[in-house]
């Protein structure tokens, strides 16, 4: 659902009947229903001013008639020894019941005299909506939608921005997403922070396990590989880049890093006691790991398997995490055994191994 919000009514049903029509011809959307239920109906007194004038009958006469027999006029207060009793001043209910009813009220002349409502005004029956929602404090129409088949609710909810925009809304109404389209858009909006804080938190950590700024950096370069990999592998099974397939790719900065973290671990062991030069440490390791590299890999990619073909009940909302997963592991396989040992000797040159190799082994670089 999605509501627009205004402060004119009649203006804000124009143009939700406008909305409306407009996405009900697109092709990504279905089920398009607008909340204009006008089967209600309200009573108009307008104001005959010709005959009030002649019978000296002034609007401020009429409100105060109908203010005193439907409003909460006070008109007196009865004290009592302990309390007190604020008496209202309303119609008979005999005569609140129906419309009819407005025709009989009294009005005060001009001469003192009183005449019925009926004589100085227009009794006029219209259809209006059953009931008026409001948001903020300002009245609001709400239209509903279903997403057509294949078509992700973020790809329906940027159609609608394009179709509103396109029908230039008027400033004074606002439009907001509602219900299942509301999540959808706050979910949206924090994936990307959702990403990065994961990749934040990873650095820290790993800058913590191995006292360093630069060591951090070889393994996080093993992320852009995986996250090619989920993508390319969604674009080629015709999948939707979804939610669920963003919870795939944040999973996948912890499965893929592994790979660089066998690597940079015994490439240190063999710099530090085996006193080998960073080319050679880096180089071993990688011919060392990768066996289990390969093995973990597969293990996981085994896993994924199930998740990315699609089977059992609700298989179309995990599809999309199996497919990130398994495409993600499958290139970064191949990619980071060949890139993690550059980014290593690339950060190593970086930092300047132009120390004693004793002081580099036995001291964490800043």
């Amino acid at each position: 659902q999605f509501s627009i919000e205004g402060a004119d009514l009649a203006r804000l049903e124009r143009w939700t009947a406008i909305i409306r029509d407009r996405l009900a011809g697109l092709s990504v959307l279905t089920d398009v229903t607008a909340e204009r239920d006008q089967n209600g109906l309200s009573a108009h007194l307008a104001i005959d001013r010709a005959t009030a004038g002649r019978l000296g009958v002034s609007p401020r006469a009429i409100d105060e008639t109908l203010y005193s027999a439907f409003g909460q006029r006070q008109v007196a207060t009865l004290y009592g020894p302990f309390s007190q009793t604020r008496l209202v001043l309303e119609a008979d209910p005999a005569h609140r019941s129906d419309p009819a009813a407005l025709a009989r009220l009294p009005v005060a002349a001009g001469d003192g005299r009183t005449v019925p409502l009926s004589v100085v005004t227009i009794l006029e029956t219209r259809p209006t909506p059953v009931q008026i929602s409001h948001r903020n404090q300002m009245p609001s129409m709400t239209i509903g939608f279903n997403p057509a088949a294949g078509i992700t609710l973020g790809s329906a909810m940027a159609a609608i921005e394009a179709t509103v925009r396109e029908a230039g809304l008027p400033g004074d109404l606002v439009l907001r997403f509602a219900g299942e389209a509301k999540a959808a858009a706050r979910a949206i909006d924090a994936q990307l922070w959702m990403l990065i804080g994961a990749i934040v938190a990873v650095y820290l950590v790993l800058g913590m396990l191995y006292e360093s700024y630069a060591h951090p950096l070889t393994i996080l370069s093993t992320i852009p590989s995986s996250g090619i990999g989920a993508l390319v592998a969604l674009m080629l099974t015709g999948v939707e880049f979804s939610l669920v397939a963003m919870i795939g790719l944040i999973l996948l900065i912890g499965m893929v890093m592994k790979n660089a973290i066998m690597m940079v671990d015994f490439a240190l062991v063999a710099e530090r006691q085996l006193g080998l030069e960073p080319r050679a440490a880096i180089a071993l390791a990688a011919r060392r790991r990768f066996r289990p590299i390969t093995m973990t890999t597969l293990a996981a990619v085994c896993g994924a398997l199930p998740l990315a073909i699609g089977l059992g009940t609700g298989s179309e909302l995990r599809q999309p995490l199996g497919i990130a997963i398994v495409g993600g592991l499958l290139l970064a396989q191949l990619v980071t055994l060949y890139t993690t040992p550059v980014v290593y000797l690339a950060v190593d040159r970086l930092r300047g191994r132009g120390r004693p190799r004793w002081l580099a082994a036995d001291q964490p670089a800043e």
